[in-house]
């Protein structure tokens, strides 16, 4: 174990340098793809784990841009020809023995942020801070990622012990929660009896465990453009129509809903820009928003709301406007089952101090989407939270974990898998 924790911090620290956000994960996707291949278990990638019409939130037009940055640092040609533009991988191990169809989520995706050029922040300072802007695993996801590689050597050495099928999820795009309903629909889980994501950090410390999660909101992601018309702001005011005004009053607006009497509800308009010149009636405007509630219930009423809001405040201003669902989740729950076989297997490793049952998420992960799918088909999930000191808060420049962390959660995820086909 010793070995591998050493081998998942230089994996970890690699991906990390080149940290690429969802739907451009090329170079990570080869990496993985190549691992998995290396080790021995089926891979399967692009179109054949991709519902092409469930993706959400891709920009077409950059991606081939990014799969030349991917092959300027490493991603082998051989890779990017499987994933035909779509990123994400899955890897398969059959051990030829009758039993349980146990799947495992490992998202891979970074955040858009700039990281922080400051010596006491520990990857700038030794040198692993990532080298492409605007991207950054301020996440934790390239420690997933590294431990689901690891996982996966754990399982191949240890394949004769084990029965049934293991499949490792390699996720893209999970911010924006973009990515995993195009698994989903792909079908990739439908055969699958136990599911089980893991995040590390969440505000716990290292050693500590919960074994299961509840309350995630659902989410909607949207992007809003308006249309209207430039004109000279003091020769001819009223021949223009104001996209500014109208974007405007529908960030004011939107966030005027009334809360809902049944549950938690949120929104925010996190972008807005519009505008030419100081004296030129500004003619476009675009915003990013996203909404969000407890239920499926008050997630639809939050959304409804804000889209109605949208279309008037483009009436008032005589402007067009387009609007553009760019992710979107649901809620789920964790099976109580599967939460006490986890925090049964934590109680038996002694790196865990700290082993709770459940805790509320407070957040959005469409991992959401494939917990319930195994939950329809009769199967049982579950979200771990994976303590793991932290430097900042997720999503922050300054983010970075404890790696040690990386063979706790290895340990845990085996002696589970373990558990659950012996």
């Amino acid at each position: 174990m010793n070995d591998l924790q050493n081998w998942m911090v230089q994996v970890r620290r690699d991906l990390h340098i080149y940290a690429e956000p969802g739907w451009s994960e090329f170079r990570t996707s080869s990496i993985v793809a190549e691992e998995l291949s290396r080790l021995g278990y089926r891979v399967m990638m692009g179109k054949e784990i991709i519902e092409e019409t469930a993706v959400m939130g891709r920009d077409e037009k950059i991606i081939p841009e990014q799969i030349q940055r991917a092959m300027d640092q490493g991603a082998k040609q051989k890779w990017l020809d499987r994933m035909d533009g779509f990123t994400g991988v899955v890897g398969i191990l059959d051990t030829g023995k009758p039993g349980p169809v146990i799947s495992l989520r490992f998202d891979i995706d970074a955040v858009e942020v700039n990281e922080v050029n400051d010596d006491k922040h520990r990857p700038f300072k030794e040198g692993f801070s990532s080298v492409n802007p605007g991207a950054m695993h301020a996440c934790g996801h390239d420690g997933h990622t590294a431990m689901g590689l690891g996982l996966a050597h754990v399982l191949m050495e240890k394949k004769e012990e084990l029965s049934g099928k293991v499949k490792l999820i390699f996720q893209p795009a999970e911010e924006g929660v973009r990515g995993a309903k195009a698994i989903v629909e792909k079908r990739v889980l439908d055969d699958s009896d136990h599911f089980i994501a893991l995040h590390l950090g969440m505000g716990l410390p290292t050693g500590k465990i919960i074994g299961g999660s509840s309350g995630f909101l659902c989410t909607t992601k949207f992007d809003v453009k308006y249309h209207g018309r430039s004109a000279h702001a003091g020769a001819a005011p009223n021949e223009g129509h104001n996209a500014l005004l109208a974007a405007s009053t529908a960030a004011l607006n939107m966030h005027a809903i009334a809360p809902h009497k049944d549950g938690v509800s949120r929104i925010n308009v996190g972008i807005l820009r519009a505008g030419e010149g100081r004296n030129v009636v500004p003619p476009s405007a675009f915003m990013k928003v996203e909404t969000r509630g407890e239920t499926e219930e008050i997630a639809s009423y939050m959304f409804q709301k804000a889209s109605k809001i949208v279309a008037s405040s483009a009436s008032m201003y005589e402007t067009e406007y387009t609007l553009e669902k760019m992710g979107e989740s649901i809620t789920a729950s964790s099976d109580k089952e599967l939460v006490d076989t986890v925090t049964g297997v934590a109680s038996e490793i002694e790196d865990f101090d700290q082993v709770e049952k459940y805790a509320r998420l407070g957040g959005s992960d469409d991992a959401a989407w494939m917990m319930k799918r195994v939950q329809e088909k009769g199967g049982r999930s579950t979200y771990i939270m994976l303590g793991s000191d932290i430097a900042a808060g997720h999503h922050n420049e300054y983010f970075d974990f404890d790696e040690s962390a990386l063979s706790m959660g290895v340990k845990l995820l085996f002696q589970v898998i373990d558990k659950l086909t012996s």
